[in-house]
């Protein structure tokens, strides 16, 4: 029996339709996955001791294409009728320096708002191998102990002081109070509640050890900010805050199994209480990375974290906080 010509051969014959197909996936792959960064998920998450309404999230990474998504995040937000709203910083996009898109923020209404900055607030790591280069600086030469915590040798020439300074006073014109290594402390429905914001780890600039803390007690919920996971420490707080992940963005399935074993920590409560350590949450960001002037996201959408809501909030995911007995999460 002769050999088939190559081009009677099924596969090859049907080569048109197989690109086809292909394309039609990747589009809509696309579409879902730009559907997908415009949809923030909610996370509720009930803490005993800390005050209700407390409204947390992070890397709004303004830009002309996503600025009318953050307005909308931002009636949202809003509508939740928060009495904190905490923000972990990264403000600005890696080549959307132009500070006037941060006005939006006069819409932001609650009586308390806090931030801290994240490294594209300062230019730092920001591009390229720099942000791998800040991690392995981090891994092998920083301490982030409590005692000894000193991540300065992290800081470089690229870090941008100039372009934060302008930053916070837009923010604070628009009522946003920058803790730059400060605490704040006040009164949250008859509950004390102390706010510890860090300077940005990747800029070499947090120094927790020049914040005046007094002794814990238990009658005030301490929580710390600090950008990116790597540069925490152990604090003796309730709980801390992060972001800068973006919760990997496009989150393959080896990034969730990474993530539960602890060795990839890029959403969620990377620590939980039950192993005697502050808890540490991270949320996975508002806004992110863009292609081509739109926002995409694969399995890790945008949210916003609302600490022990007074109302029940639709459609959220649920995370009932025990320190004793680790956390327990409900869909």
């Amino acid at each position: 029996m002769s050999e088939k010509d190559p081009a009677e051969k099924p596969f090859l014959k049907d080569r048109p339709a197989v690109c086809a197909l292909a394309v039609v996936i990747v589009v809509l792959l696309l579409i879902c996955m730009a559907d997908e960064a415009m949809r923030p998920a909610v996370t509720s998450i009930y803490m005993s001791g800390a005050p209700n309404d407390i409204v947390y999230f992070s890397d709004p990474h303004l830009k002309d294409y996503n600025l009318d998504y953050i307005n909308k995040s931002i009636e949202y937000i809003n509508s939740l009728n928060p009495e904190v709203i905490l923000i972990g910083g990264d403000f600005v996009s890696t080549y959307y320096e132009d500070l006037s898109l941060q006005k939006v923020w006069h819409n932001l209404k609650a009586p308390h708002i806090y931030t801290i900055f994240g490294n594209h607030d300062y230019q730092a790591g920001a591009g390229g191998l720099a942000g791998p280069s800040k991690m392995l600086k981090i891994a092998t030469l920083a301490n982030t102990s409590v005692e000894g915590y000193d991540i300065g040798m992290i800081r470089d020439d690229v870090t941008n002081r100039t372009l934060a300074d302008e930053l916070k006073s837009v923010l604070e014109d628009a009522g946003i109070t920058v803790l730059r290594n400060e605490k704040a402390e006040l009164d949250v429905g008859g509950i004390h509640m102390r706010i510890v914001g860090l300077d940005d780890g990747w800029a070499g600039l947090s120094d927790p050890k020049s914040v005046e803390i007094s002794p814990y007690t238990d009658d005030c919920f301490t929580v710390y900010m600090v950008h990116e996971f790597e540069c925490s420490a152990d604090w003796d707080a309730d709980l801390v805050l992060s972001g800068h992940t973006h919760g990997g963005q496009f989150a393959v399935p080896l990034l969730y199994l990474l993530n539960a074993a602890k060795i990839l920590q890029i959403s969620g409560f990377v620590e939980d209480g039950s192993n005697g350590k502050t808890p540490h949450y991270i949320t996975r960001g508002l806004g992110g990375a863009g292609m081509s002037g739109i926002e995409m996201r694969y399995h890790a959408r945008p949210e916003i974290v609302v600490i022990n809501p007074s109302k029940e909030i639709k459609g959220s995911s649920i995370i009932f906080f025990d320190e004793n007995k680790s956390y327990l999460r409900h869909t």
